[in-house]
């Protein structure tokens, strides 16, 4: 578990893609009570409908931490937001990130913090001592959300279902994988940082025994279909084992964000390859169920798109965040 001390003010950088700001907008959409404002640099068109603060109105306001609300690829943190985050941490607030770089390997806020007696709270770490995967079956149930794409709804799914699966009286775990999920549910394992080797084994101590009618519903990671992301996924894939899967996708989305010259696979095709790759480790591993994200629709064209959906694959379909999440929860074994 990592103790962040709150409430947040959410850091979006200079970020210009919404799909970059996705710590922030999970954290707003999933813990708003720990959300007070937001922090934008020059440039940044992202606006989460928060409060503006600067660092001194901030802690006035009772901030304890600013919050790195951004997941750019390849996780770099810019010498522009280095220099604002010292600022931040004179102020006197923590500062909190999931980046790849950690803000330990900045000089400039180690020596911030050292002076304004704050904190750098890095949360994608993984454990010490990771070990190999044994593959051995383990008891209980596992629901692991997987997806076209990335940024396509997985963590977002992850949460509903588990709520959902709360909401009837069925005990279950919400497994964060990734930054996003550890910030809101207060740990888990970044997947995406645990050396090749040890994913699976990473993803075994994450899901361990319980008791037959528990689930842990583990939020997914990556894409099978991503040129760059989907060794995370195989990963987590055979480690985790999982019972059932959620096929995640976003409506309207043909091709690998930011990789255009890569397709997004049929929805058929998706869910066989997922059930081939799922069934090296857990023979019984099929996919339940489609939580289709139908962001930018209404509400009639977001049901017809999962009758569509459903319709093409045979399986329950529904929007996690618009719609009851009963015809997936009927299908799990």
């Amino acid at each position: 578990m990592i103790e962040i001390p709150a409430p947040y003010l959410l850091f979006l950088g200079d970020v210009s893609n919404p799909l970059d700001a996705k710590t922030a907008m999970g954290l707003r959409d999933w813990r708003p009570e720990r959300c007070i404002g937001q922090y934008r640099l020059s440039g940044c068109s992202v606006d989460l409908g928060l409060p503006e603060m600067d660092f001194s109105a901030a802690v006035a306001a009772g901030v304890k931490s600013v919050v790195i609300g951004v997941a750019p690829s390849g996780g770099a943190l810019k010498a522009e937001w280095v220099a604002a985050l010292g600022e931040a941490l004179r102020a006197g607030l923590s500062v909190v990130s999931g980046l790849h770089r950690k803000l330990s390997e900045a000089p400039e806020l180690v020596d911030a913090a050292a002076a304004s007696g704050q904190q750098l709270i890095d949360v994608r770490v993984p454990p010490a001592s990771v070990p190999i995967a044994s593959g051995r079956r383990r008891s209980g149930n596992r629901l692991l959300m997987v997806g076209t794409d990335c940024c396509v709804g997985k963590k977002y799914s992850a949460l509903a279902l588990h709520k959902a699966l709360e909401a009837r009286g069925v005990a279950a775990t919400f497994r964060a994988t990734g930054q996003t999920g550890i910030l809101i549910a207060g740990g888990g394992i970044p997947m995406d940082a645990v050396v090749s080797d040890f994913l699976s084994g990473a993803a075994e101590i994450l899901t361990p025994d319980a008791a037959p009618d528990h689930w842990d519903v583990i939020e997914g990671q990556g894409s099978l279909f991503h040129p760059a992301y989907a060794a995370v996924t195989l990963g987590l894939l055979h480690g985790s084992q999982p019972d059932a899967m959620v096929l995640c996708h976003a409506v309207g989305r043909t091709v690998i964000d930011e990789y255009e010259d890569f397709p997004v696979p049929d929805l058929r095709e998706c869910i066989a390859q997922y059930q081939q790759v799922a069934r090296v480790t857990n023979r019984q591993a099929r996919v339940a169920g489609i939580s289709l994200n139908t962001a930018g629709l209404n509400d009639a064209d977001a049901v017809d798109a999962c009758n569509e959906v459903s319709a093409l694959t045979g399986l329950p379909c529904a929007d996690a965040l618009r719609h009851a999440l009963d015809s997936i929860l009927d299908a799990l074994p």
